[in-house]
């Protein structure tokens, strides 16, 4: 028995120049915040670093083709990909490399894990779950 499997047809890219600007934009703080944060780490301003720099460009690529219901399997340097879809701010990211245990700053881990190792809250603060399929 022979099954077919489908799927939606995939968006259109929607190049412009604006879209490929802000692309750039994006790139180019998510490098300078690894640079920062590692004169953070060098200079013994903060502990322990991990940072996403030299992975710009596929992480942008693969932001661009990200959908509503699609799961991710982290990896740690996922940097750019995470600003680029709105999961993690620059700041959460400095929130993190200082281990801040404020939730509102750090909401990947409030602080208890390694920096760039983000992580997506599944519950509500009242234990309900969240669509992560959103």
């Amino acid at each position: 028995m022979t099954e077919s499997i489908s799927a939606a047809a995939p968006r259109p890219l929607a190049w412009s120049r604006e879209s490929l600007l802000a692309d750039y934009a994006l790139g180019w703080r998510s490098r300078h915040a690894s640079l920062i944060g590692r004169r953070e780490v060098l200079t013994g301003k903060a502990k322990f670093g991990i940072f996403g720099d030299g992975k710009e460009l596929p992480q942008l690529a693969m932001a661009r083709a990200f959908r509503d219901g699609d799961l991710r399997s982290g990896y740690y340097r996922d940097q750019t990909f995470m600003l680029a879809i709105g999961a993690v701010t620059v700041e959460q990211l400095f929130a993190q490399l200082y281990a801040d245990a404020d939730p509102e700053r750090d909401p990947s881990s409030s602080g208890r894990q390694m920096n760039a190792h983000f992580a997506t809250r599944m519950r509500t603060p009242r234990g309900e779950w969240l669509d992560l399929t959103q």
